[in-house]
């Protein structure tokens, strides 16, 4: 089994930038078969969505939501992901959930919450 955990949540301005990290323990040869580590939030009342997702061999998409403010990176020597939020908006305000993904896994965190006031 792996956990996951994020960290870097708060209470931010619009305008304003975060940066979310999640680190994974538990399993080595569970961690180390990881291939997709995304990120995805959840709003009040609203459906979870993607947020934005990179490759082992580093391709990223991300929601149009975000495209050109959010910026995902992962350290694969140490199963770690990031996101750099810039140019926050209040409709930014959500729970955010870092995954991990491979063939017959998939893993969440407990979620870090962002709020972003205007």
């Amino acid at each position: 089994q792996v956990q996951l955990v994020e960290s870097g949540g708060g209470l931010v301005q619009a305008g304003g930038s975060l940066r979310l990290s999640c680190s994974a323990s538990g399993s080595a040869a569970s961690i180390a078969s990881i291939s997709t580590m995304a990120w995805y939030r959840q709003a009040p009342g609203k459906q979870r969505d993607l947020v934005a997702r990179v490759q082992r061999h580093g391709s990223v998409d991300y929601a149009d939501s975000v495209e050109g403010r959010f910026t995902i990176s992962r350290d694969n020597g140490n199963y770690l992901v990031y996101l750099q939020m810039n140019s926050l908006k209040p409709e930014d305000t959500a729970v955010y959930y870092c995954n991990y993904w491979a063939p017959r896994q998939n893993y969440w965190g407990q979620g870090t919450q962002v709020t972003v006031s205007s």
